[in-house]
């Protein structure tokens, strides 16, 4: 991009950039017009508006997805795509000013002698793709700890491909002076003008070698801090959106023991799913199921659930089932045992996954369970068998219940 025009034009239009490029493109190579049709438009276009650097709260609330007035944000691999695309557009936005400028001159009749052009336009190409191998590795090592190989530095990400882009540009560099002395008469100076170039390619990277270290170095320090700086803004504005705000509500709770509790086991568990990072896997792997299920008995009926978890698997739909036949499990012994804790406690091995619901308060009769009573033998026992699962429960007054369900995978 050089001026944003092709953009501009496009984003009004409704249209692809990269048509507006090669319209522009093409009326460059045919007659030249494009360039001036481009130089018209650069400076009649309206400037488009600035965008206004939002508050660092909204900023970090922005990265975390938890503004409703913004659109979700893009996957990765579409940010890549959009990028690369952008980065051929600048490519081809510098050619069409190129070879428009050549053809204005080649008309104006101020054009390149012919022993001077092919030479140039070999030295150019060689030049150009080094200089665009240069920025990429550039932008990988700055990606980067500066404590990398040298030759990382000039591969950077693109490895092989990248060492045949350098040797591409080297050739074309070595022909343009090859074709130069060869039309002036002087083709056995070849050797001694290519040893001089080397040598004098060496001597500029031996002088800027320390400099390009430091400004490498400078780069990394920034970039350092400025990641550190958004880390501190998410992390303040989480802290004030849940911390703070539960701490409050604890103040004014101060007298309810229970209602304290909850709201701290609340908290640690919101914190600790930001912590780790485990938002995403919520809904799709058994483990997490059966916290959020927990932590919705533990939210409704006051009661504590420990959830301890032993392999994991994803999520299909029997053992959603499972998980909701756990959550009954669990909201019974939540509602009628008067137990101070529930135990809950999930396994994954092989192709079998099991979970234990665990109460040491007031046990009951298995077998005196009125047929009436559906949350036991519907909603657990019923459910495991429909979907091919098995639920087991244990009971004794004196030492309280356990429901194990098991499931194949």
């Amino acid at each position: 991009m050089v001026a944003g025009v092709a953009g501009g034009v496009a984003d009004h239009l409704g249209v692809s950039d990269t048509v507006v490029r090669l319209v522009l493109i093409a009326t460059t190579v045919f007659g030249g017009f494009g360039v001036l049709i481009y130089a018209a438009l650069w400076f009649l276009m309206p400037l488009g508006t600035p965008a206004v650097p939002a508050a660092p709260g909204l900023a970090a609330h922005t990265r975390g997805g938890l503004r409703t007035d913004q659109p979700p944000p893009q996957p990765v691999t579409e940010a890549k795509e959009r990028k690369k695309e952008k980065s051929r557009g600048q490519v081809m936005a510098l050619v069409v000013v190129g070879i428009g400028l050549l053809l204005l001159l080649q008309v104006a009749g101020l054009g390149i002698a012919g022993k001077m052009f092919w030479p140039l336009v070999f030295a150019g190409t060689g030049l150009a793709l080094i200089w665009r191998q240069a920025d990429e590795s550039q932008k990988a090592q700055w990606a980067r700890d500066v404590r990398v190989p040298i030759l990382g530095i000039v591969l950077g990400k693109g490895g092989w491909k990248s060492l045949i882009r350098i040797a591409v540009g080297l050739i074309l560099i070595g022909t343009a002076i090859t074709v130069f002395l060869v039309q002036n008469g002087r083709l056995s100076m070849v050797g001694d003008v290519l040893v001089a170039l080397l040598l004098a390619v060496i001597g500029i990277g031996v002088i800027a070698g320390p400099w390009v270290h430091r400004l490498t170095r400078d780069l990394n320090a920034e970039r350092a801090e400025r990641v550190r700086s958004q880390e501190r803004a998410d992390m303040a504005a989480h802290l004030h959106d849940s911390v703070l705000q539960t701490l409050a509500l604890i103040q004014k709770q101060a007298n309810d023991p229970k209602a304290v509790a909850r709201l701290a086991r609340s908290q640690e568990r919101e914190l600790r799913t930001w912590l780790y990072d485990e938002d995403d896997k919520t809904d799709q792997t058994l483990s997490g199921a059966a916290k959020r299920a927990a932590a919705e008995v533990e939210d409704s009926h006051g009661v504590p659930v420990e959830v301890v978890t032993v392999g994991d698997c994803e999520l299909s739909e029997p053992l959603s089932s499972m998980v909701r036949a756990a959550r009954e499990s669990m909201v019974n012994a939540a509602k009628h045992s008067g137990a101070d804790k529930i135990d809950v406690f999930v396994e994954v091995d092989g192709d079998r996954a099991e979970i234990f619901v665990r109460d040491r308060g007031k046990g009951f009769d298995v077998d005196g369970v009125p047929d009436d009573r559906l949350g036991l033998r519907h909603s657990v026992m019923g459910r495991m068998e429909r979907h091919g699962g098995r639920a087991t429960v244990r009971s004794d007054p004196e030492t309280g219940t356990e429901v194990r369900l098991e499931m194949d995978r």
